[in-house]
């Protein structure tokens, strides 16, 4: 299973950015192989509007099951997420990926 993170870099003890739309990075752990990717997400800071469902649509595209994120995606970008089958998980925006992994893993996070 890949589980997305929203991150301010691209590492195990990264920052989480309680962002969706506008996330600097999509860290993606894939536990089957035990290995991390990235993706760098800065492009859409200069979009005035779409970047929630642009970025939903991309984090699909890297085959990410589960989005753990802080504060959440916003309606339209929840939309796609829904469609697409991604499910998400809120509640890691003052976390590091390690600690939001764990608090996922442990049933800390709130499914939306």
């Amino acid at each position: 299973m890949k589980i997305a993170f929203t991150t301010k870099g691209t590492e195990w003890d990264s920052a989480m950015d309680p962002r969706f739309g506008r996330t600097e990075y999509f860290l993606v752990y894939d536990e089957d192989k035990d290995e991390f990717t990235h993706f760098d997400n800065k492009d859409v800071e200069n979009d005035a509007h779409g970047a929630g469902p642009k970025t939903a649509q991309k984090l699909f595209e890297l085959g990410a099951e589960i989005l753990i994120t802080g504060n959440g995606p916003g309606g339209n970008a929840a939309t796609v997420l829904e469609k697409t089958g991604v499910k998400t998980f809120i509640g890691a925006g003052e976390m590091t990926v390690k600690e939001a992994f764990d608090a996922y893993k442990n049933d800390k996070l709130k499914p939306i």
